[in-house]
């Protein structure tokens, strides 16, 4: 990473609530607290890394707005109420350059067929397919070797990444940003075992993916069996996540790696699902529900249920029989050695 940006730089981009001392440094790299040198800012993001703060060397910290200590000589403190935003609002500015957006226009390897529509403040990749009859709104880039099938549609200041697919008829509403090899509209799973012989039923619906939703690599969407499945606004999915034919997310919810949902099921507005969660088929996850990784949820949940393990439980009843399962050894041996007792 070449970037320099002075302390004044830092301030005006952080607006911190306050200060505290200063420093002739200009920052040219990020590093937690412990490995921090001259010239490096960090930033305490959580409290368990508080006592690393005096001994840091970095010369910018990012501090919350309830830290007591001081700087040493030629470091500068900045108070903010979240230190992580504060250090994403300047990596946003460090992605500016490090990935600047490329220039509007179609790359004279991509493939656009004649009734398809690219507005010309979009950009269109290397090797990028655009199908009969699909749209790219303004602002929105298509990297190298994506490809966005018959009537599909973009919308504006969307970023499809390296290997996106985006199946024929569905839809990315406004800023939606897909990481890598992210397939939306593959065929649901769906098959009918007639006379011997599992016979596949036509996957004929789209998917929707609606305003500022960010999907990780090679995650897989798949289009409904009829109708549509939906991935509502704000929400965010990591890696690898697979999510069945005709699932309805709400807003603003978090899928993390490894999720899998099955068809028709239905997740209300912020919802979080721990890494390797697995949701089943036609059922309807509450408002605010969270499950931890690798939860097993095969039930309705209500509004803001706290899950965990599988099958699922709520989740101080499962702590609980976690330690109960780790005290079984010793309480077979009490039974057995009361019934040696008995006898």
């Amino acid at each position: 990473m070449q970037v320099a940006y002075t302390p004044d730089e830092i301030t005006a981009i952080v607006a911190p609530q306050r200060s505290a001392g200063a420093t002739t440094e200009k920052v040219r790299d990020i590093a937690s607290l412990s490995t921090a040198r001259a010239g490096d800012l960090s930033f305490l993001g959580n409290p368990k890394y508080r006592n690393e703060v005096a001994a840091s060397a970095a010369s910018v910290i990012l501090v919350p707005q309830d830290y007591a200590g001081e700087p040493q000589a030629n470091q500068l403190f900045l108070f903010v109420d979240n230190p992580s935003v504060a250090l994403a609002r300047i990596c946003a500015r460090i992605e500016q350059l490090l990935w600047p957006r490329p220039a509007a226009g179609v790359h004279p390897t991509a493939f656009v067929a004649p009734g398809a529509k690219v507005d010309p403040r979009a950009t269109v990749g290397p090797l990028c397919v655009v199908e009969e009859g699909a749209n790219v709104g303004a602002g929105s880039v298509l990297q190298a070797s994506v490809f966005l099938g018959r009537n599909g549609r973009v919308g504006e200041n969307c970023w499809v990444q390296p290997g996106g697919i985006i199946g024929a008829e569905c839809v990315l509403q406004n800023r939606v940003r897909l990481q890598p090899g992210v397939v939306v509209g593959s065929d649901g799973f769906g098959y009918e075992f007639v006379k011997g012989r599992h016979e596949k039923v036509p996957q004929i619906g789209i998917v929707i993916i609606e305003d500022d939703v960010e999907i990780g690599a090679n995650s897989t969407l798949d289009r409904a069996r009829f109708s549509r499945t939906v991935i509502g606004e704000g929400t965010k999915i990591d890696n690898l996540v697979q999510v069945g034919h005709n699932v309805i997310i709400g807003k603003h919810c978090i899928l993390c790696a490894q999720v899998g949902i099955s068809g028709s099921t239905t997740l209300e507005d912020y919802v979080v699902l721990g890494g390797q969660a697995g949701v089943g088929g036609h059922i309807t996850l509450g408002k605010g529900t969270k499950a931890g990784g690798q939860t097993g949820i095969a039930f309705d949940t209500p509004p803001g249920s706290y899950l965990n393990g599988t099958p699922a439980t709520p989740y101080m009843t499962e702590r609980r029989l976690q330690v109960l399962h780790q005290k079984l050894p010793d309480l077979f041996k009490r039974v057995e050695y009361l019934e040696q007792k008995l006898k």
